[in-house]
């Protein structure tokens, strides 16, 4: 199948590989060319395109367009220049961390024209180019059916590893709350490996620990795979910054779970500790100290 894929991030470019590694025609679009030019003289089977309008006009009907760029205005513009380009029977996919609002008001206004508009959440991040994505797939259902061999091929396997979830926004929806639980996640083993660190009595070695319950405990994990390399390499983890960023799709998901009045204090509180991880010089940290001087006559910490 004949395939054009907009946006070489590390997402895009590893999907394009494993589709062209899977024999599938990769047309590839990049905003700096020389990145889909280099592509195209590594993989076989993928043709770079100077713009959009290029690559739309080598693809055979019905033409499929996935777009692999940054959630918010840029996602808004590419899909509008594509879906200007394209016809009625086109498929038009959004495979971004997009608003699955945004979604839905992008799917209403495809379909007025024949668009046949798709959003898929995928993860997999930088190991999905050889392990396979989790696709999270939303849009007609029949759709779905004619583009199974694109899907099979991104996925970890033929059978596993991708579906359909529902109709438009389903896909987006799913993987905002995919994102959320990983959030969680993420915190518990950050939390439960720091209290392991502090307990320098017993002198652990937290790598060792990290590889013991790789096998057969219950908290077994890719996470705890990936947590299990970082300290492997440095358990001390020097020189990475105690600064954790946020992508949006775990704000999304607190939101989503206070408007659907479904308690989720382990996500939220796990954004909330990204957010304090970015503070320099609490001032809420310093008045807690005040206060317990205060009523109780701690004396505070000397600032530094």
């Amino acid at each position: 199948m004949r395939i054009c894929i907009v946006g070489l991030g590390k997402m895009g470019s590893g999907m394009a590989r494993r589709l062209a590694r899977a024999e599938h025609e990769v047309i590839s679009v990049n905003r700096t060319v020389q990145v889909a030019q280099n592509l195209a003289r590594e993989e076989e089977n993928v043709v770079a395109a100077e713009n959009l309008r290029q690559a739309v006009d080598r693809l055979p009907a019905p033409r499929v367009v996935w777009v692999m760029v940054p959630a918010g205005e840029p996602t808004e513009q590419m899909l509008n220049d594509a879906a200007e380009l394209l016809s009625e029977g086109d498929v038009l996919i959004d495979g971004g961390n997009s608003n699955y609002r945004d979604t839905l008001r992008r799917g209403e206004v495809f379909a007025e024209s024949g668009i046949r508009f798709m959003d898929v959440g995928v993860s997999g991040g930088v190991w999905g180019q050889s392990e396979g994505y989790c696709l999270m797939i939303g849009g007609p259902k029949e759709t779905v059916e004619q583009l199974a061999p694109v899907f099979q091929a991104l996925a970890p396997r033929e059978d596993a590893g991708w579906g359909w979830v529902g109709p438009a926004g389903a896909g987006h929806f799913v993987k905002m709350v995919h994102n959320g639980i990983e959030y969680g996640l993420m915190q518990a083993y950050a939390e439960g490996f720091e209290l392991l660190r502090a307990k320098d009595t017993l002198e652990l070695d937290v790598a060792s620990v990290a590889e013991l319950w790789r096998h057969g405990s219950v908290i077994r994990s890719w996470l705890l795979d990936l947590v299990t390399h970082a300290l492997q390499r440095d358990a001390s983890l020097a020189g990475i910054a105690p600064w954790v960023a946020d992508s949006g799709e775990g704000r999304w998901t607190v939101l989503e779970a206070i408007d659907q009045n479904v308690p989720a204090p382990v996500i939220t509180l796990s954004l909330l500790m990204r957010l304090a991880s970015r503070q320099e010089d609490s001032y809420a940290a310093r008045l807690l100290a005040a206060m317990r001087t205060e009523f109780g006559g701690h004396e505070p910490k000397p600032s530094t």
